[in-house]
């Protein structure tokens, strides 16, 4: 079988857009730049992605979950850096007045947008905060920040999980939520945009223990992006020069996919060392060290280890390495198809009557009513079957049964496999058990 894979994020966009997966946001009034709307297909994925990743942190004994409020006490992103250093140094181009981040282009040479060589201004810093007001009066005391990510909403409870939980380490906090930044040069579809949702857990551990806990972690967070089904050879490593680490770093390192406009990181697995909680304990004037118990009360601040992994990016790589075009150019065979991993797809069954027919339709109608109460499950009745087939491959659904009328004899139906295209009958009392054997 001939088959090719996707060739540019524009592609992607279209299906998207076609299909109900992804629109951009307000587009009745032209749209806003960057910020996108997912469709009735875009967050029936989202979910499921988040609910794996929500199972593979927290059905565990050594994660809790929390989830904190996007809007914080000021002072918490001064504690972590992000009001003096949150912040991308940009140059602009005296000609064209174009905008561009410094170190995405070289200054000695001409302007991309224009052409002009030499014309670029100083760098000067940017801060990637959102601000707006809380409360009835506008000023300065007023000031809040939409948070630019979900990870200070942890810091600040840990010690609150730890009590409550009654936690010993090494234990992680787990939590999804969405955060802001004002990012200048954003594109890419969904890869860069300017209101994402994060998937962060930091896990506390003794001092000393980070390097040990950083291998174990960055094995377990490869692994599940392969279980969702990205291809190996669209996976690497990317680990962060000393020199270009993070302030409050130690050891960083990136999970990046091959996307079709090149390698973009996915996830990234850091060693923050203690300098979160200990920024927190000395602005918040509140003690945040543990007493480790096991090592004669041990009084000191916990080392982490963070995993954070965009969940807008692992969407767009799970339907950019699931897309294929099988039969390229055979307008009989031709199909678009999204082998997405079963257990992510939007919609794991299609129920399919052959014909609009009156005993067709009812039996379909209580196929769909049982099927419905285990699975998200898409009733197609318009078009040719090999239209509906093709309709459904291209959103991904997994399994399409077919109720014809031999239905009506055998109390069967024929469910065709999505990747195969192989169909198989089942009788109709074993089709729930069937699927999930499937899945």
């Amino acid at each position: 079988m001939s088959e090719t894979d996707l060739k540019s994020i524009g592609e992607l966009a279209a299906l998207c857009k076609r299909r109900g997966f992804i629109f951009q946001s307000s587009e009745v009034y032209g749209g806003l730049g960057s910020c996108w709307d997912y469709g009735p297909l875009g967050v029936e994925l989202k979910r499921n992605i988040k609910e794996r990743w929500w199972q593979s942190m927290t059905y565990r004994d050594d994660i809790e979950g929390v989830d904190a409020a996007i809007l914080m006490h000021p002072t918490v992103w001064k504690a972590s850096g992000h009001i003096d250093g949150f912040s991308d140094p940009l140059v602009d181009c005296r000609e064209c007045k174009a905008r561009f981040r410094e170190d995405l282009i070289d200054t000695a040479k001409a302007c991309p947008n224009c052409g002009n060589k030499g014309t670029f201004t100083e760098p000067r810093e940017f801060n990637l905060m959102f601000k707006t007001q809380m409360g009835a009066v506008e000023s300065e005391s007023s000031t809040v920040f939409l948070r630019p990510e979900t990870a200070q909403g942890i810091f600040v409870n840990f010690l609150n999980v730890q009590s409550t939980m009654r936690k010993k380490l090494p234990f992680g906090i787990a939590q999804i939520g969405k955060a802001f930044r004002n990012e200048i040069t954003p594109g890419n579809f969904i890869f860069r945009t300017r209101e994402f949702e994060q998937m962060e857990m930091q896990y506390f551990i003794k001092p000393g223990m980070q390097g040990e806990e950083m291998e174990r972690w960055k094995e377990i967070r490869y692994q599940w992006h392969l279980d969702n089904g990205l291809r190996p050879d669209r996976l690497q490593w990317a680990p962060h020069p000393a020199d270009k680490l993070a302030h409050y770093a130690d050891a960083a390192t990136d999970i990046e996919y091959k996307f079709p406009m090149g390698w973009g990181e996915m996830e990234g697995i850091h060693s923050r060392t203690d300098f979160d909680l200990k920024q927190h304990q000395e602005f918040s004037g509140k003690n945040l060290s543990y007493v480790d118990q096991a090592d004669n009360n041990k009084r000191y601040i916990p080392y982490v280890i963070e995993t954070s992994v965009g969940c807008d990016r692992t969407l767009l790589a799970v339907l950019a390495d699931a897309y294929r075009v099988e039969f390229a150019g055979d307008k009989e065979r031709e199909r678009v198809v999204l082998k997405i991993h079963p257990e992510l797809a939007p919609n794991k069954v299609a129920v399919l009557p052959l014909m609009k027919k009156g005993e067709l339709m009812e039996r379909s109608d209580r196929i769909v009513s049982n099927l419905r109460k285990k699975f998200k499950t898409d009733y197609d009745v318009a078009g040719s079957i090999g239209k509906r087939y093709r309709r459904q491959d291209e959103i991904g659904t997994p399994f399409c049964v077919t109720v014809d009328y031999d239905t009506l004899e055998d109390q069967a139906v024929t469910v065709r496999h999505r990747d195969s295209m192989q169909q198989t009958r089942v009788a109709i009392n074993k089709l729930e058990e069937y699927i999930n054997q499937q899945m």
